[in-house]
């Protein structure tokens, strides 16, 4: 196949793609086999229409190929990135302990290969994951093991569902294909920024696990690590809590996809020796402005507005102090969830669904933080600090799970909100109007105040009076990462592989499944290296 890139209007349909295709290459009546959509992006913008430049890759004669080949400027070579996995002989099946995006596709990866392997959740299944959330939303007690941090799914199924990523390889093309074939929509194949949402994601998790049983896999739920053993540098065996009785499995292979919320297993990791370090991450607040508000904004134009739909946007700024502020996780049409795993912290997060048609539209507002900014040197500090921090949300939200909120224009001007305006803040368990002064630092305040302000000056029209700003978003990626050899493992311990968000190699859905899977088929080029 060879690939080049089309300019369609907004309205294209299926049919011009291919119009467009005879139209830019001389293809008179030669026969197209296959048209294979590769990347579409949105372009123009201000003066210019917006408009669409796709890529595609497509099938001709070889004779006509060769021709147009010569057309170096528009048309080059296509061939589809490939995951070849092959069959592995072990003994003991690897353990994969977390049913995220990580651990999900990279125990995918092993049972394609034959290892029958066996995950360990601490959490319970995606349906039943999704009552107790409800639970919670509604007012209930917070499950400390089942939210929206842990369960099946992990973070990412409870979230806006948008699959960021960059240059596509092998591994990226497996993850989306997965997802496409267990239920999401076939345009996150090549869209841009394509999105799922949370009520498509937790049914394509469900199918996952389906196939994953299929081929031999184990599943525990409410199966929470609580240790493991390692003899002669190995990793020997896994301890597990269920029912409230211990468990063990012998094994010499773990993969350690725990996500960025189990400070448990930090800590066991740092008793156990495993080599850590901190890392820098972005604290702030979500802010929550009108939907229709933010569509008109993005796009001035109604026609365009109509054809494009809820509308996304992407900031960032770097300050004077040094200090970088950006948009995080942008939710258009979604709602603000309360994503705590603690029962006595604040912790929010931003989720929509496929159709994107909440009232507001958010995103996290956040400042750029690095480990000089933590209370110390230790490798777990941004625990620590992210602890603090949630705990103090709490407080100041009243100690009943609502969270802390202030209007933007009295956020701005360090004034008190007696009452909400035009927004209504869609925080589940509700808010309670405090100045975030009063419970974060002031050098993440001041940073957001002046980080606002330039947002003002690139988007006008981003200062809505209204707006609301709820806090606190301490989670947006891992403080830690644990330090891992080129063959996949864990320095100082044999045979566990730390893969995903959690261990500091992955920031969202996709980076975090194709994650697991580099480090699954990294796990089956080491065995298959040994018994050559």
């Amino acid at each position: 196949m060879i690939q080049t890139e089309l300019r369609l209007p907004l309205s294209y349909t299926e049919a011009d793609i291919e119009r467009a295709l005879r139209a830019s290459l001389p293809l008179s009546d030669e026969p197209i086999f296959e048209i294979k959509k590769l990347r579409r992006v949105l372009k123009g913008g201000g003066a210019e229409p917006r408009y669409f430049m796709l890529r595609v890759a497509f099938s001709v004669s070889a004779e006509k190929e060769a021709g147009l080949l010569k057309m170096k400027k528009k048309v080059s070579p296509y061939e589809k990135p490939y995951l070849c996995v092959p069959k592995i002989e072990i003994e003991r099946s690897p353990v994969v302990v977390g049913m995220g995006p990580a651990g999900l596709f990279a125990a995918l990866i092993l049972a394609e290969a034959g290892a029958k392997p066996i995950l360990l959740e601490r959490g319970q299944p995606v349906e039943q994951r999704k009552r107790d959330v409800d639970a919670f939303f509604a007012g209930g007690a917070l499950s400390s093991e089942s939210n929206i941090q842990f369960g099946e799914g992990g973070a990412g199924a409870f979230s806006d569902g948008k699959l960021k990523f960059g240059t596509k390889d092998a591994a990226i093309e497996r993850v989306l294909e997965t997802l496409v074939a267990c239920g999401a929509p076939e345009d996150i194949l090549y869209k841009e920024s394509p999105h799922v949402g949370t009520d498509l994601l937790c049914d394509a998790v469900r199918r996952i696990r389906e196939r994953l049983l299929s081929l031999g896999a184990q599943v525990h739920y409410g199966a929470r690590m609580v240790g493991f053993s390692v003899s002669g540098g190995k990793i020997c065996c896994v301890e597990y809590v269920q029912d409230g009785k211990p468990n063990r499995i012998e094994t010499n292979t773990v993969f350690l996809a725990t996500g960025h919320s189990a400070r448990d297993v930090f800590h066991l990791l740092y008793e156990k020796g495993a080599r850590l370090e901190a890392k820098g991450f972005g604290i702030g607040m979500r802010v929550e402005h009108p939907r229709e508000y933010m569509n008109a904004l993005v796009y001035p134009d109604r026609e365009e507005r109509e054809m494009l739909g809820a509308a996304s946007y992407h900031l960032v700024t770097h300050l004077e102090n040094g200090r970088s502020v950006y948009s995080f996780c942008m939710c258009p049409g979604g709602t603000v969830v309360a994503a705590a795993s603690e029962a006595e912290g604040v912790c929010t997060n931003g989720m929509s669904e496929h159709a994107r048609d909440a009232e507001n539209s958010n995103s996290a507002l956040l400042v750029s933080l690095t480990p000089a900014d933590f209370p110390s040197a230790h490798p777990l500090a941004g625990l620590a600090l992210q602890e603090t921090l949630e705990r103090a949300a709490f407080l100041a939200g009243g100690g009943d799970h609502r969270a802390p909120a202030i209007r933007m224009q009295d956020f701005l001007e360090k004034s008190e909100t007696l009452s909400l305006g035009a927004v209504r803040p869609s925080y589940p368990r509700g808010v309670r109007l405090v100045s975030p002064d009063a419970y974060l630092p002031s050098y993440i305040t001041e940073s957001l105040r002046a980080g606002i302000l330039d947002f003002e000056a690139w988007m006008p029209g981003f200062i809505y009076p209204d707006a609301v700003l709820t806090g606190v978003e301490a989670r947006s990626t891992s403080p830690v990462r644990v330090l891992r050899a080129e063959c996949g493992e864990a320095y100082a311990i044999g045979g566990l592989y730390p893969c995903g968000e959690g261990a500091g190699y992955a920031g969202g859905i996709v980076s975090s499944a194709a994650d697991g899977v580099r480090i699954a088929m990294k796990f089956i080029q080491n065995v298959n290296k040994d018994i050559q």
